[in-house]
């Protein structure tokens, strides 16, 4: 029987074959056409009554840092070692990086090249799977279409499909590159078997020079984990320490809402899935965000010096201007205990540039936390919020790391849980086709309001995914 041409006899079959499984004795099967109200009431009550929403706690490492145009080298692993932090291994690495090339005309206006990119995966790759002893393999692009445990698509700037394979403790998940903003998600690979990690899509905003070039802007990664939405934004804002150029950074956050979207793609399936940043569940903000001090130079080193940290905050332009609501109102961010991150000399320095006196030809810079991380949205916990000491480039990485749920429907019925079980280990496609039929057909119910379709929808996709 060709069900898509069918919906209301798959509509009946599924309550003859699959719901008088779950002991809907009261209404029989001639029945079905005259009762359907009754039965779509009487099923959605049951996997309700029957279900849990539990939660998994999983670990999100986070960090930010501009590499002022240099390659990755082989002895920056023990840098990348300390940044991470691999003493406490979290599920998810998710970092962002500026200035992975330099930004110069012929980077910024020609076409994308991706070799930088994938310098910086390899040695990430390696950096995260020797800590376990695993072999790793270089990321390499094919067109293939399949998903499994073993082949996770990753969309390139060109559309293309990378992939990871090999038997690694963590996939890269998600990798795109615009001029020199960078970011790169990776997940533990027994996650991928315990978990639905579905709709991965990438996006990015230009917001430079003119407005619209890639020298600043964003570079975004959109995922779902089971019911749990998640949005990483990796961004490089306008520089600068004049009077104004904060409203400069804060329409080019402003321009990064408004144009970062994930559209809906033929291969998606059939749930509803986020479109926009804030439409997210979790959300992180991460990157060399530029916003400065309004304090001279001079005084800000004082505090510096002395390690008071509490009143050299009191002078920062990103809390401010969340204060007055500039930019990011209600998004947190966590204490922050640590240096100033920007601006060192030079490469391989621990002093900041310029001062007085100041070396000849050094640029004057006044100390800033340039570095950040930020977050919005329910159940997330910062257990840490730190910079590392590596002298790399001119600006030291930062991290944090996060606490945060993963929520999923759960049935307490044997019964429920067994008719589940065997719609989820049906075929991909006839999952797809069944699912997206009974929403099909329980949205036009004329029985079915708003809230109780939407109600109904939720409750099938979180049991059946």
């Amino acid at each position: 029987m060709n069900y898509k041409k069918h919906p209301r006899r798959l509509r009946k079959w599924w309550y003859k074959g699959a719901a008088n499984r779950l002991q809907f004795d009261e209404v029989s099967d001639d029945e079905v056409g005259d009762n359907e109200d009754l039965r779509d009431e009487s099923f959605v009550r049951s996997v309700e009554t029957s279900s849990c929403i539990l939660a998994n706690e999983f670990r999100v490492f986070v960090g930010t840092w501009n590499v002022a145009g240099r390659s990755p080298v082989g002895s920056l692993a023990v840098d990348l070692d300390d940044w991470l932090n691999l003493k406490g291994a979290a599920d998810i690495y998710v970092l962002g990086f500026q200035e992975i090339v330099p930004l110069k005309a012929r980077t910024v206006i020609g076409s994308e090249d991706e070799t930088a990119a994938l310098k910086w995966n390899s040695l990430i790759g390696k950096t995260l799977n020797n800590k376990f002893g695993c072999p790793w393999l270089t990321p390499t692009v094919h067109p293939s279409a399949s998903i499994d445990n073993h082949c996770v698509q990753i969309p390139d700037s060109e559309g293309n499909i990378a992939s990871t394979n090999g038997l690694t403790k963590y996939k890269l998940m998600a990798s795109k590159k615009m001029v020199g903003v960078f970011i790169s998600v990776w997940m533990k690979e027994e996650l991928l078997k315990k978990y639905c990690v579905s709709n991965v899509k990438v996006c990015s905003v230009a917001c430079g020079i003119m407005g619209y070039l890639g020298n600043k802007g964003s570079v975004s990664a959109s995922m779902s984990i089971d019911g749990t939405s998640f949005c990483f934004i990796a961004a490089h804002l306008a520089s600068g320490e004049k009077k104004g150029d904060e409203i400069r950074r804060n329409y080019q956050v402003s321009e990064i809402f408004r144009r970062t979207s994930f559209p809906r793609l033929p291969e998606d399936d059939d749930i509803p899935q986020p479109l926009t940043i804030l439409g997210h569940d979790r959300i992180f903000w991460f990157g060399d965000l530029n916003y400065r001090l309004f304090l001279e130079d001079i005084l800000a080193r004082k505090f510096i010096k002395k390690k008071d940290w509490r009143a050299l905050q009191e002078f920062d332009q990103l809390r401010s201007e969340q204060e007055y609501g500039g930019v990011f109102q209600g998004w947190r961010e966590g204490n922050i205990e640590f240096a100033p991150t920007y601006k060192y000399s030079t490469s391989n320095c621990d002093r900041y540039s310029g001062g007085h006196p100041g070396k000849s030809g050094e640029k004057q810079r006044t100390p800033a936390w340039c570095d950040r991380i930020l977050w919005y949205g329910k159940g997330m916990e910062q257990l840490s919020y730190y910079r590392s000491e590596s002298k790399f480039s001119d600006h030291r990485p930062v991290s944090a790391l996060f606490s945060t749920q993963i929520e999923f429907v759960k049935s307490t019925s044997p019964k429920v849980a067994t008719l589940l079980g065997k719609v989820k280990c049906g075929e991909n496609e006839s999952k797809a086709t069944l699912f997206s039929l009974m929403v099909q057909d329980i949205e036009t119910s004329p029985s079915q309001d708003q809230g109780r379709a939407q109600t109904t929808i939720t409750s099938l996709a979180s049991s059946i995914v």
